[in-house]
């Protein structure tokens, strides 16, 4: 349990980046929004687990994983640029840097591709690290380069044999696993861990086959993420606006799921009928507000910055 003066420090710490978070949004001419954390649809990656809850009877309601459906539903209605600061769920992470509730930013920029919002976000990452007397040199990759660069492989060519071998003394059980897991463990287990304390990374253009919500174009994913030290913080897109394609990848992230032995989530039917009326250009990005703030704090858990943490809540 943190002492009355740590509890302390940690709120007033959330409360001023809150601040300093919408007061960034605010000289942007971004307006914020809120959107419903019940829906009668989930997320279907097989990679993200839902909670639900009951309402009345038997219907069903799931606990948003992410406010991205809701908040394209708004673009599509045409609000232009917004965001939102809020609590989002996912069953089955809890650990040093995982809780199973936790707050996500998360803002979308009309008429922007994903380079441009990805240097929104380091502009923002880095006046947020400022105001705690922290700097970040930055260091952009590509996917390939990141993989050449680090454990010597090609992502895009590489064997699932050779993947496996550069997991080196990391040893995970091979059933079940595609090839994109095996980029994931790499990623998680040999890369992140070496990403230098000091620095800012953003790695761009991932695989098609990891594509989740962006567009693809010359054969990668117009997707990027953010790295603050070894924690990742950002994910973002060049948002897909396609209804047809999207309900194809939600469909084939079921039939992933029913693979793996897991349950297929119901798909957001009002979100694709937004995107049917016309979600227009724009990209996206969600950041892990915790772990930010570990990172401006120097937490090693996230419930170091939590006024309570998963075990006594």
């Amino acid at each position: 349990m943190k002492t009355p003066e740590r509890l302390r420090d940690a709120l007033r710490r959330r409360a001023d980046l809150y601040a300093l978070i919408r007061r960034f949004f605010a000289e942007r001419d971004v307006l914020e929004v809120e959107t419903p954390i019940l829906s009668a649809s989930a997320n279907t990656d097989p990679n993200i687990q839902s909670f639900s809850t009951r309402f009345r009877d038997n219907d069903v309601r799931w606990l948003r994983t992410s406010s991205e459906f809701a908040q394209k539903r708004l673009l599509a209605a045409g609000i232009g640029d917004c965001y939102e600061l809020g609590r989002v769920f996912r069953d089955g992470e809890a650990g040093r840097r995982h809780n199973p509730e936790f707050t996500m930013l998360e803002w979308y920029r009309v008429g922007r591709d994903h380079r441009w919002i990805a240097d929104e976000a380091v502009e923002l990452i880095r006046i947020l690290l400022d105001s705690v007397n922290k700097t970040g040199r930055l260091k952009t990759y590509t996917y390939r380069e990141l993989f050449q660069s680090t454990v010597s492989v090609d992502p895009f060519d590489a064997t699932e044999e050779s993947l496996q071998a550069a997991l080196g003394d990391v040893r995970i059980g091979p059933r079940g696993l595609t090839r994109d897991d095996w980029l994931d463990l790499l990623l998680t287990h040999r890369i992140q861990p070496k990403l230098p304390a000091d620095q800012i990374t953003v790695v761009f253009e991932y695989p098609a086959a990891q594509c989740a919500l962006a567009r693809i174009r010359d054969g990668v994913a117009e997707r990027f993420e953010i790295y603050v030290g070894s924690q990742e913080l950002a994910n973002g897109y060049h948002e897909l606006t396609d209804a047809a394609e999207q309900l194809a990848r939600f469909e084939n992230d079921n039939l992933r799921r029913r693979k793996k032995s897991q349950l297929s989530m119901p798909i957001d039917e009002h979100f694709l009928e937004a995107l049917k009326n016309g979600l227009p250009p724009c990209s996206g990005v969600a950041l892990g507000v915790d772990r930010l703030l570990m990172a401006m704090s120097d937490a090693d858990s996230i419930a170091d910055v939590l006024s309570i943490g998963f075990g006594c809540a």
